[in-house]
Formats: C-alpha cells, sequence, structure tokens
C-alpha cells in the first residue's frame, strides 16, 4: 500500500507516513491509506463524525479498515472534522503507543506536491496557466503553489473551498476555524466558494460527459475551474485536481438521487476513508 499512487491525496498520506517513520525510527503498520493521519501503532482514529442513514456508504468503509485490524474511535459529531483532528493529536501526545503523522502539520504533505504532482503537470502541459486544487488538508495547494511561484509564476494556483457551514465531503472552510499549519494561502491566486450542491451536480457531469467517475470534493474543483475560466484570457489552459473516487457515494445518491437528499446525506460526515 506504500507504491507511488498517483492519487493526491494518497501521495499525501504515504509521504506522512515515511516522514514519521523516518523521525520515530518506527514502523506503523498501514490499515488504510486513507485513515493513517489517524495512525497509531495499531490503532486509527477516523474521522467519523456521524453515521448516514444509508446503510452502505460509511459502514462499509468502516468494516474495511476493521477488517484490516483497525479499532474506530469515535470523535464528537458537532465537532466536526476539526474535533476528530484535535482528539488524535491529544491521544498521541498523551500516550507513546501512538504515531500520528498528522498531514495538517507535516511538511511531507505539501512537499510531495511539490516535487511530484506539479511537476507532473508542468511536464505534461507546458502551457498551464491555472490550476484548481481543492481545500482540504491544504497540502495540494501549497505544493503547487510553492512549485509553481519558483518554476512558473504565471501560472496561478486557486483553491475550492467550501462556504462556512456547508459540507463539501473531503474539503474544509478555513472560515469555520480549523486552518491547517500547512496551509499557505499567501501563495494563491485566490480561493472560490463553492456548495454541495454544485459539487455533486459537476461529479455527475464529470462521469457523463468524460467517463471520469469522481465524488464531491472533485466535482468542487471542477465547479471552480469553470467559475475561474469565465474570467480567464481566451484558450487558457486549465488544470483542476481530481481528488477523490466516487464509488463511496454510490449509496448516498451520487448517481442519479434525488440532489436534496444526497445533501442531507452528505451533512456531517467526512468520507476520507
Amino acid at each position: 500500500m506504500l507504491q507511488d499512487i498517483p492519487t493526491p491525496t494518497l501521495r499525501e498520506a504515504r509521504a506522512c507516513v515515511l516522514e514519521t517513520e523516518r523521525l520515530t525510527l518506527r514502523k506503523p503498520t498501514l490499515a488504510d491509506v486513507k485513515a493513517i493521519a489517524r495512525l497509531a501503532n495499531d490503532r486509527r482514529i477516523a474521522e467519523n463524525t456521524r453515521r448516514l442513514p444509508h446503510p452502505y456508504t460509511q459502514d462499509d468503509a468502516i468494516e474495511f479498515v476493521r477488517a484490516l485490524g483497525a479499532t474506530i474511535i469515535d470523535s464528537p459529531a458537532d465537532q466536526g472534522s476539526n474535533g476528530a483532528v484535535l482528539l488524535a493529536r491529544a491521544m498521541a501526545k498523551g500516550d507513546t503507543k501512538y504515531v500520528m503523522p498528522d498531514q495538517y502539520s507535516n511538511q511531507a504533505n505539501p512537499k510531495v506536491h511539490e516535487v511530484t504532482t506539479a511537476p507532473e503537470i508542468l511536464t505534461d502541459l507546458p502551457e498551464v496557466d491555472v490550476v484548481v486544487a481543492g481545500l482540504g488538508t491544504g497540502g495540494t495547494a501549497t505544493g503547487l503553489a510553492r512549485y509553481f511561484a519558483r518554476e512558473k509564476p504565471s501560472a496561478k494556483i486557486w483553491a475550492a473551498e467550501p462556504m462556512p457551514g456547508e459540507k463539501v465531503t473531503g474539503l474544509r472552510s478555513l472560515e469555520d476555524g480549523f486552518t491547517p499549519e500547512v496551509m499557505e494561502t499567501e501563495l494563491l491566486a485566490g480561493r472560490v466558494l463553492v456548495n454541495s450542491r454544485d459539487s455533486i451536480m459537476a461529479a455527475r457531469a464529470l462521469a457523463r460527459s468524460s467517463g471520469i467517475l469522481a465524488g464531491p470534493s472533485t466535482g468542487a474543483t471542477l465547479a471552480v475551474a469553470l467559475l475561474v475560466a469565465r474570467d480567464a484570457a481566451p484558450n487558457s489552459n486549465i488544470v483542476f485536481i481530481a481528488c477523490d473516487a466516487g464509488w463511496k457515494y454510490f449509496s448516498a445518491g451520487l448517481g442519479d438521487g434525488n440532489l436534496d437528499e444526497m445533501e442531507d446525506a452528505l451533512e456531517g460526515d467526512v468520507f476520507w476513508w
């Protein structure tokens, strides 16, 4: 599971685990690379803040992690993912048996995008003008911004950010009170707010027009890319980061479910598996 996987979030996870191993001289075991930011030897804290009313999307993910030997510890639902991060940090600080790579503060997170994702984009598309990344841990956007500020300053990095209080799964609003330590907002061209409904609709359109099955956070980056394109110069080359898979959201109605019901289903859940 530590192979060089091209998915941005998994790259971050791999880099954070390897950096933690280097600093601690310990080898954490892996249950699920999406849960390893809360990894603790043979236990993991999952950012599960509330169960979905639909029986499969969350429950299957939880059972998958448990099958790999993890112990799931729920954080308070009313604190959202911020509460999960605080709980994980408190556990790691209070007991040396826990190891926390902490993708929110681990500089290996943006660094891996600075040395892999960003140069790959520039190699494949030297004429790139804009790159849009989701604002989750802040690692992807920050790593991209560092690289392009140095190698091609004319290329601008925009971040897709949920509206305050909105739950776009996998993303976070800085206005909700938690700014990841790795985030360098001053390097960005800007942050564009997007809501859950537009994110879901964009994810559906992407699947039907291009055959790319992605989740709402990818839909958010696409929605923002389309907004940026409206004001961009003619013939601009705009890249958006596809950062999550859509299969996790079928039981929540991603394919063709009622939009209102899907928004309600996703409300309060994190889905960082």
